[in-house]
């Protein structure tokens, strides 16, 4: 889920702005204390996203089965037309078979269209229910990230925090250098994860 995350570090990278500006108004004079975080790596590591990210993925691919079979429903009625629009045209066929085989030919095909107009209504549906999904996930997983921020922001008294895996609009690093001891991105996501078992690692063959 590359485009959730590229889109909730967009959203928090400008929340932090927005949360340390006023505090670097009213320090303008004095000394700043600056810091950093690795927002990607907040992102990459909070539990909460790899959660969301599975149940989208869980959602998406029921959605795709449900629709497959749907097709499949589908297929299988323009076969069943296609069958019979031949046997109308065997020479051997009587005139009331072929009256009858053309009845039931326009039955099926009254209810193949009704089949896909309910295919693009499905489609139409789920996938607004899963934009829909995606946005309340992506706004929780906002506020709870900046919840932390803000609170770690406070109690440090930063003055100015930048997000160092940001990147310009020439895919240039906005930050070319800070020093280890200014990021405090560890702190962040441990307090996110606080009380969450660690995924258990592989076992080494």
């Amino acid at each position: 889920m590359i485009v959730f995350r590229k889109i909730l570090k967009s959203l928090l990278s400008t929340a932090i702005l927005a949360t340390i500006t006023l505090g670097f108004a009213a320090s303008a004079h004095a000394e700043m204390k600056v810091g950093t975080l690795d927002m990607n790596n907040v992102f990459t590591q909070y539990h909460r996203t790899k959660d969301a990210e599975t149940k989208l993925n869980e959602a998406r691919a029921a959605a795709k089965k449900e629709l497959d079979d749907r097709l499949e429903t589908l297929k299988k009625a323009m076969d069943e037309i296609n069958k019979i629009s031949a046997d109308i045209e065997k020479p051997e066929l009587s005139k009331d078979a072929k009256e009858k085989a053309a009845k039931s030919r326009d039955e099926k095909v009254a209810e193949a269209r009704n089949l896909d107009r309910e295919i693009a209504e499905f489609r139409g549906t789920r996938e607004r229910q899963l934009q829909e999904q995606f946005m309340r996930m992506r706004k929780d997983i906002v506020d709870d990230i900046m919840k932390v921020v803000t609170t770690k922001v406070q109690e440090a008294q930063y003055d100015l925090v930048f997000d160092k895996s940001g990147m310009s609009i020439g895919q240039i690093p906005v930050i070319v250098y800070s020093k280890e001891s200014m990021d405090f991105s560890k702190d962040i996501i441990d307090t996110l994860n606080k009380g969450v078992a660690k995924p258990a690692e592989p076992a080494k063959k």
